[in-house]
């Protein structure tokens, strides 16, 4: 697989396009914003509620699954038909290991604890993940969002070593001019939108990560999560929505096209 050219605002190159390219950079048709939607773990309530309200709206997004989830065992149809859909299915590896020695973290189970793994083993998982996703949607290239966005084994950082396994990679290096991330729970429509213009003024690009839409855990509820997707189907001109792997291949062109004057 291609090797990872820029990952903008969210890992190793990231600080390097901003700095040569932030002023100049642009969205095609001159979108203020791009906006990556995705959602983390394989949740129900992603396919009970999520995946209607980015249809009804017409908004492609990106799911990061975790293949050894319940929800994918028990509805894998129903997974395959998001990607057959044009939504990204995107690597969170097979366990979602975190670190446990972080604080609140004393719901990471002994054998999903990152700080006992090592390099070997977290590449190795990676690529069974993206093999069983393959398997599902048939695609070659792949994302990443790291589990709990945690990248260090041993005290040291693991992205590096396993980026040419990826097309882009979220959660590193976030507040650098160009990009920036939340992942949001418990919060209004209101608060939603408010985060998008509010962000028109500070970056090119915001990164939400949703976990529960309507239920689950780190929820958003089913209104504020429409109230949103309404609020960017409705603002086209400004808002470029889309997978977290389109928004990335097109900065990786820029990128190759600055280069090469």
């Amino acid at each position: 697989m291609k090797n990872l050219l820029s990952i903008i605002g969210l890992v190793v190159s990231a600080s390097c396009f901003c700095q040569n390219n932030m002023k100049s950079f642009s969205w095609p048709n001159n979108e203020k914003l791009a906006v990556s939607l995705s959602y983390d773990d394989a949740l129900d309530s992603q396919l009970d509620n999520a995946i209607h309200h980015l249809n009804e709206y017409h908004i492609k997004a990106s799911f990061y699954i975790v293949p050894s989830s319940k929800t994918v065992f028990d509805r894998l149809q129903e997974w395959r038909d998001i990607a057959l859909q044009g939504h990204e299915l995107g690597n969170h590896s097979v366990y979602h290991p975190c670190r446990a020695s972080l604080p609140g973290r004393e719901w990471v189970k002994s054998h999903k604890d990152l700080d006992h793994y090592t390099l070997a083993q977290i590449k190795e998982e990676l690529i069974t993940a993206n093999t069983i996703l393959h398997a599902i949607d048939g695609k070659i290239e792949r994302t990443f969002t790291p589990p709990c966005l945690d990248s260090l084994i041993a005290g040291k950082n693991y992205i590096p070593k396993i980026a040419n396994m990826f097309i882009a990679i979220k959660g590193q290096g976030i507040e650098d001019g160009f990009s920036h991330l939340w992942a949001p729970s418990a919060v209004t429509g209101k608060d939603l939108i408010k985060y998008i213009e509010e962000s028109n003024r500070k970056y090119k690009m915001v990164n939400i990560i949703f976990h529960g839409i309507g239920g689950d855990y780190l929820s958003v509820s089913n209104n504020a999560h429409k109230e949103l997707l309404q609020f960017l189907s409705n603002n086209k001109e400004d808002y470029r929505v889309d997978t977290f792997m389109n928004l990335m291949k097109y900065t990786e062109a820029i990128t190759h096209q600055n280069k090469s004057k």
